[in-house]
C-alpha cells in the first residue's frame, strides 16, 4: 500500500489553509473558528478501483485517502467493511422494492464511531498527542476509550448522566476516566473545552478536530464500492453532530475528483429526534445556521445534540444535495425498531430505527417514492441501548 496523498487542511467556512504537520483543532482565525477539512492530492493518485479488490475489507483499504502518513501509526481494531443488506422483507411489506440498510452495528465497540476514532487516534499518535478528552452522548466516548487504550493514550470522557449505564461502564473497562454531567452533550462540551485549555488535553469533540470526519467518510467510499460505483437515489442519515452526514458528502466529492464516480448525487435526508430538531427547524425555515433546541431525553441518545458545531455546512449539504430534514418522536422510533427486527433480523440502534420511521413518513408526504433506491445508515447496535429500549 502506497503512502497517503494527504496534503493540508482547509477551513470549511473561510477556506483558510492550515498546516497539517502541526496539531490543529479548528480554524485559527478567531472570527471564524470553522471546522477543518483534510485535503488530498487526487490529481497525483495512481490508485485504481481494481487495486482495492486485493485489499482487506476494512476502512483502511482506502489508506491513501486517509490522513495518516506513516502506516506504522495506524491504530485499528478492524473497523469498517460493514455489510450493505437488501431489506427485502421490510421493503416488500411496506412498498419499498429497492430498500437497503448499511449496518454499522458490527463495528468494534458496536457503532460507526469506531471509524472516526480509528482515524483520529491514529493521527493523534502520529502527531505525538498523549492525552485526549471528549464530550459524548455515549458511543463516541466508548470508541475513544477503546482506541485510546489500543494506542496507550490517557482518555477522559464527559457524558450526560442520562447516558445508558452500559456506555459508562464500557469506557471504564477500557481504562478511561468518566465524568457524568447533569445536562446534555453541549454542557459536556463546555466542560471539555475548559479542561483542554487548562490541562493540555487534546479536544476530540465532533468537528472540533479534523480527523474523525476522515474515518466517517469511508462509509461513503464503501457504499459507492458496494453499489459498483453507482450511487443510490436517497440516503437517510441520523443527524446529531452531523459528522457522518458531512462524511458522505466529502466522500462523494473526493470520489468524483478521483474519477471513480460521476456527477450524480443522492438526496441526503437528515433525520433527528423531535426532542432535539434544530437542523429540521433551520432547514425548513431556510436559515443558514441552527438555533440550539433541547427538549430533553430521547431513546436515541446520539440524536440529543442541541446544535451541531458545523451546522452551516450541514445545511449547505442538505440544500446542495436536494435533501430535507425530518424529526421523529420516540414512539415512532421504537415502533420502527420493532419492525426492522421482525422483518430483517437486525436489532438497530434507535438512531438507525428513526430512519425507517422517517422513510414511511416521507413516502406518505410524497417526498420519496417506491421507485427510489433508498439506503438507511444504521449507525449502531441496539443492544447498547437496552436501558432505553426496555426501560
Amino acid at each position: 500500500m502506497s503512502q497517503s496523498y494527504f496534503s493540508h487542511l482547509v477551513c470549511a467556512e473561510c477556506n483558510k489553509t492550515h498546516n497539517a504537520s502541526s496539531i490543529q483543532n479548528v480554524c485559527s482565525d478567531p472570527a471564524c473558528l470553522g471546522s477543518l477539512l483534510a485535503q488530498y492530492k487526487f490529481s497525483e493518485s495512481t490508485v485504481t478501483k481494481k487495486d482495492l479488490k486485493s485489499r482487506p475489507f476494512t476502512m483502511w483499504r482506502y489508506q491513501e485517502f486517509l490522513p495518516v502518513l506513516r502506516p506504522e501509526n495506524i491504530v485499528t481494531l478492524g473497523e469498517g467493511g460493514t455489510p450493505l443488506l437488501k431489506a427485502d422483507r421490510l421493503g416488500s411489506a411496506f412498498g419499498f422494492p429497492d430498500l437497503y440498510i448499511k449496518d454499522e452495528g458490527g463495528n468494534p465497540t458496536g457503532s460507526f464511531k469506531a471509524r472516526g476514532m480509528s482515524a483520529a487516534i491514529s493521527k493523534a499518535k502520529e502527531l505525538g498527542i498523549k492525552k485526549v478528552a471528549i464530550p459524548t452522548a455515549g458511543n463516541a466516548g466508548v470508541a475513544l476509550a477503546a482506541y485510546g487504550a489500543k494506542a496507550g493514550l490517557e482518555v477522559l470522557v464527559y457524558m450526560p448522566i442520562e447516558t445508558p449505564e452500559q456506555h459508562k461502564q464500557e469506557c471504564r473497562y477500557y481504562g478511561a476516566k468518566v465524568v457524568e454531567v447533569a445536562g446534555n452533550i453541549g454542557d459536556c462540551g463546555k466542560l471539555v473545552a475548559e479542561l483542554c485549555q487548562k490541562e493540555g488535553y487534546f479536544n476530540i469533540s465532533t468537528l472540533k478536530e479534523p480527523y474523525r470526519l476522515e474515518g466517517k467518510k469511508t462509509m461513503g467510499y464503501e457504499l459507492a464500492e458496494q453499489f459498483n460505483w453507482e450511487l443510490p437515489d436517497v440516503i437517510l442519515y441520523p443527524t446529531g453532530g452531523g459528522t457522518g452526514l458531512i462524511g458522505f458528502w466529502k466522500a462523494f466529492e473526493e470520489l468524483e475528483a478521483l474519477g471513480w464516480i460521476g456527477k450524480k448525487r443522492p438526496r441526503i435526508i437528515a433525520v433527528q429526534s423531535d426532542h432535539c430538531d434544530g437542523v429540521v427547524s433551520a432547514f425548513h425555515n431556510k436559515s443558514i445556521s441552527v438555533e440550539a433546541i433541547d427538549r430533553g431525553f430521547t431513546v436515541a441518545n446520539g440524536l440529543r445534540v442541541p446544535k451541531p458545531y458545523a451546522d452551516k455546512l450541514v445545511l449547505r449539504i442538505l440544500n446542495d444535495y436536494k435533501g430535507t430534514a425530518i424529526g421523529i418522536n420516540d414512539t415512532d422510533i421504537l415502533e420502527a425498531l420493532g419492525e426492522i427486527s421482525r422483518y430483517e433480523g437486525l436489532f438497530p440502534a434507535p438512531e438507525g430505527a428513526a430512519l425507517w420511521a422517517a422513510t414511511k413518513q416521507l413516502k406518505a408526504q410524497q417526498i420519496i417514492s417506491e421507485s427510489d433506491k433508498i439506503v438507511l445508515i444504521n449507525t449502531g447496535n441496539g443492544y447498547k441501548y437496552a436501558d432505553n429500549i426496555w426501560g
